[in-house]
């Protein structure tokens, strides 16, 4: 029973890298795009108030989550894209191991034959690791992850809780 749940997460694993799993990704991908509400919309001023208590706090909060999660993981994407490029070192060591097991397994197991003598891919492997570890700890990830974690926090919670619902939602919200 557990190698055929193993089989199966296998399975679905592999799906998503053929055809079919990527149209259906990007398919997923559009409708995504599709719930993206205006700039007009998102950024309306006439809709900011401060909450009367904590209830209507949290209301907001549940509400604007999924009403605009798709302007809130652009806002996300955005934000990790900012840090990235302020960061360059750590940009160049995410392109480096990248790019590095790439190369590395485009060689298909063979060693690779230079003038200066031939290398096996575990060598290969092993100074990647040695290069890339140490710039990776001067690049400072966790404190790169901990202002991402906050910037994106405060963005989206502080927008949520001072977001009041648009009027077609309360409307519907009456009728049902």
């Amino acid at each position: 029973m557990n190698q055929l749940g193993a089989l199966a997460q296998v399975s679905r694993f592999t799906n998503n890298f053929s055809v079919e799993g990527i149209k259906s990704q990007f398919q997923s991908f559009q409708n995504k795009l599709s719930t993206l509400r205006t700039p007009q919309e998102f950024f309306n001023v006439k809709n900011i108030s401060k909450p009367q208590n904590v209830s209507e706090l949290q209301t907001r909060i549940g509400f604007n989550l999924k009403y605009y999660s798709s302007n809130y993981a652009l806002i996300i994407g955005l934000l990790s894209l900012y840090t990235l490029l302020t960061n360059l070192l750590l940009l160049f060591v995410i392109a480096l191991v990248f790019f590095g097991i790439v190369g590395i397994n485009k060689l298909e197991g063979q060693d690779l034959v230079t003038p200066f003598g031939t290398l096996k891919t575990t060598q290969l492997y092993t100074a990647l690791i040695c290069v890339s570890v140490p710039l990776g700890f001067l690049a400072s990830p966790i404190s790169t992850m901990l202002w991402l974690i906050g910037a994106s926090a405060v963005t989206v919670f502080g927008h949520a809780s001072l977001m009041e619902k648009p009027i077609e939602s309360v409307f519907e919200e009456e009728t049902v």
